[in-house]
Order: C-alpha cells, then structure tokens, then sequence
C-alpha cells in the first residue's frame, strides 16, 4: 500500500508542484485547502499531468473540527507538508492579527493532531525571511546564520513556527520534522497545466511580469532602485518551482524512511546564485522575446535587500539539487499565462 501524505495548501503554487511529485514518487496525496487563494480546478490539471486525482477536501486548518474530520476520513496518512499559510510581505504589515491568526494557529492544530492519529512526520514550509538582512560576512546564508528579528509579520510568523516546532518536539512529541528554508519559488510545470495563480494583484513579482506581459496589469514597478546591490534593485535566490516541489519530496522520503536521524532538520533549498530584480525583468524579454512596461518606484516597507543560500547541506544530505535554466524557468512561466488567456481565466 502506498503511504499517504496530507498536502495543505496543496492546491496553492508550491503545493499543487509538490502533489504532482509525490504522486509521480509513488505516494497517495490528500489535498486540504480553503481555497482563499487557489482554485478547486487546480487539481483537474494535477490528475492530467500524472492521471491520479488526488484526494481533495475544502477545509480551513485553523478550523480543528473540520481539520480533524479529515483526519478520520483519511485514517493512513503517515506525513503532513505543511504549506497553508498567508504569504505576502507588504500585506502581513499591514493585517498582523490575520497573519498570527492563520498562520500559527493552523500548524498548532496538524501538530496536536499528529500523534493523535499516528502521523509519523510533518515537513514545513518556512522561509529565507527568517534570516531577514543577513551581513556581508553570511552571504551567501547557510543554515547556521543568525536568526534576524524578522522584517514583517510573514517572517515572524515563519520565525516562530519553526520555534513551535522544536520545542514541540523537545517536550517528546513522537514525531520528527524537516524545516525546509526556500527561496523565491518561480516558473510554472512544463506541461502548462498548473502554475501561480494568484486572487486579485499578484504580490509576487513573477507572476505581475507576466500579467503585466500580457496586458493585465498596465505597467510593472519595481519597488527601489537605490539599494546597496550592483544595479541598485533587490536580489533573491529564485528557484524553479518543480525543483522546489522535489526537495519536499526528497524531505518526506527522509523523515519517512531514514531511522536515526535527528528529529528535527532544517534544510535550505534554493539555487545558491542571487539575480536581482532588474536582472529577472531583462531576463524575462530576453527568454521571451516580449518587452515589458515598467518603471521605479519607491522602497516596499518590509522588502529585504539581498538574500541568496548556501545550499551545500541539501546537495549533500537530501540528495538534492536545483538544477534548471533561469531562462527556461521564465518561459515555463509566460507559458502558463498564456495557458491562462487561452482558458479565459486570466
């Protein structure tokens, strides 16, 4: 029998990705989501692209009744990813209560749930932003760099997640976690069929580019040109989503199967090589062949700087590695908008 994985969050960007791999790695998947800002038609594109249609169930993890139903329905889950969460910076700065709320209270409720019903592992979803503005020295970041007070209340929450986690853990818990640190998830499925599909003003810069692109938004900003980096605008460390999405399954395959390691790990993933903003706007005509419409704008409240990973652990340890084309991954993404169009939906 395959062993049957909880993805939350699983019809959202990185969790639709990360469905499609795990089924294609031989596990079972049930989806939860509310559906705050995904589509329940997310999961017709995961069953053409593997011909499995996953378990799908319409629920808030901050609601523990209807989390814990799912639970009952579904009695052989043996491992949680855990990506349900509110995501965007500029947002979180301005709604906190939202952010504690959602975020906090939903990962509470998997971890009180999971010995409960014999859940041997939970993989979570966290961030660079725990590191906020790393110093020179920590460029590029490794696992073992300082925890910054965070820039936003998205990276706090992120932060005290992982807090909950250990000492969760530390107290006995029988159950074992891999944090996995990501960078800036970017692209789309090669076969066009899932990808970023983001409700009202995308807040991530991808999917505004191709927006903008195609014509849906009129022009693209980009939020500071005077930060302390070559060309003058922010750099992150962009990985392709599907490389992203094997990383989990590689998480789960470790925490699942692979006795004596430590309880809790923590891994970054993403591709060792900072692009600035500017870079992945010229980037993006480049691979694509269409000129965007933008402009500077001012600083965004809670934007870092610069922030790229040493990924050396997760090359070693995991077996893993991000290993596509920068300028594949943009076209991957101006395919799926395009896909998008064609469907009417965008």
């Amino acid at each position: 029998m395959n062993k049957t994985i909880l993805v939350t969050g699983g019809t959202g960007f990185i969790g639709s990705h990360t469905t499609v791999e795990l089924q294609e790695a031989g596990y079972d998947v049930v989806i939860i989501d509310n559906l705050s800002n995904s589509k329940k038609e997310v999961v017709d594109g995961i069953e053409k692209i593997t011909g499995i249609r996953p378990a799908f169930e319409q629920v808030d993890c901050c609601d523990m009744d209807a989390l814990e139903n799912v639970f009952r329905k579904y009695p052989n889950i043996t491992g949680i990813i855990h990506f349900a969460a509110s995501k965007a910076v500029g947002e979180s700065v301005e709604k906190p209560l939202l952010y504690y709320r959602n975020n906090i209270t939903s990962l509470i409720n998997l971890l009180e749930l999971m010995p409960k019903y014999d859940v041997k592992g939970i993989i979570f979803s966290s961030s660079c932003t725990v590191y906020g503005q790393p110093t020179e020295e920590n460029l590029p970041v490794t696992e073992n760099a300082p925890i910054q007070k965070a820039l936003s209340p998205y990276g706090n929450t992120k932060q005290i997640n992982e807090e909950i986690i250990q000492d969760y853990i530390h107290s006995g818990a029988p159950v074992k976690s891999v944090i996995l640190r990501y960078f800036n998830p970017i692209g789309a499925h090669p076969s066009g069929l899932i990808g970023e599909l983001p409700n009202g003003v995308p807040m991530n810069l991808i999917p505004f580019v191709t927006q903008t692109a195609i014509g849906i938004r009129k022009q693209l900003k980009i939020f500071g040109n005077d930060y302390n980096t070559p060309d003058g605008t922010c750099i992150r460390d962009y990985i392709y989503v599907v490389d992203l999405a094997k990383a989990h399954v590689k998480a789960m395959d470790r925490v699942l199967n692979v006795p004596d390691t430590d309880p809790v790990e923590i891994f970054n993933i993403g591709t060792g090589r900072g692009l600035s903003t500017l870079e992945v706007v010229e980037g993006f005509e480049k691979a694509t062949g269409v000129k965007l419409n933008w402009e500077y704008a001012p600083r965004r409240e809670g934007d870092i700087e610069k922030v790229w990973g040493n990924v050396d652990k997760a090359n070693k340890v995991l077996g893993w590695k991000a290993d596509a084309d920068i300028e594949d991954v943009l076209r991957s993404a101006w395919k799926w908008q395009k896909k998008l169009r064609e469907d009417g939906i965008q």
